[in-house]
């Protein structure tokens, strides 16, 4: 693949680098390699990239970007990021393609889950 001009890396604010990692370990089973107490890196997800030490947070209504992750069973993602401690913060709701819904990780980064079918 030509990586030439192709994003590369992403890095995320976290307000709790701590439950930020614990939750995406939990949720997805992400490894982190960490680089001092305020930086988190990950690798192999789509993309690598890290998370920093913030006191912001990454929400759409601020005009933040959305990372969306794709499920094979929107309703069994969603179950697992509640267990872990995120919240819904946009319900399911249909889109042309399928089926979304947003939520808040521990950190209080939004993210967005989706999926052809609402199951």
């Amino acid at each position: 693949m030509n990586k030439h001009e192709k994003i590369s890396y992403v890095e995320l604010p976290s307000t709790n680098i701590e439950e930020t990692r614990k939750f995406f370990t939990q949720v997805f089973g992400w490894s982190f390699q960490e680089f001092g107490s305020e930086y988190i890196a990950f690798s192999d997800q789509g993309i690598n990239g890290g998370f920093y030490k913030s006191d912001l947070s990454s929400l759409t209504r601020n005009g933040a970007a959305l990372i969306v992750f794709y499920s094979e069973s929107i309703k069994a993602t969603q179950e697992k990021i509640e267990q872990a401690g995120g919240s819904i913060l946009k319900p399911a709701f249909s889109f042309p393609g399928g089926f979304r819904f947003h939520f808040l990780e521990p950190g209080g980064n939004e993210f967005a889950v989706w999926s052809e079918i609402n199951a």
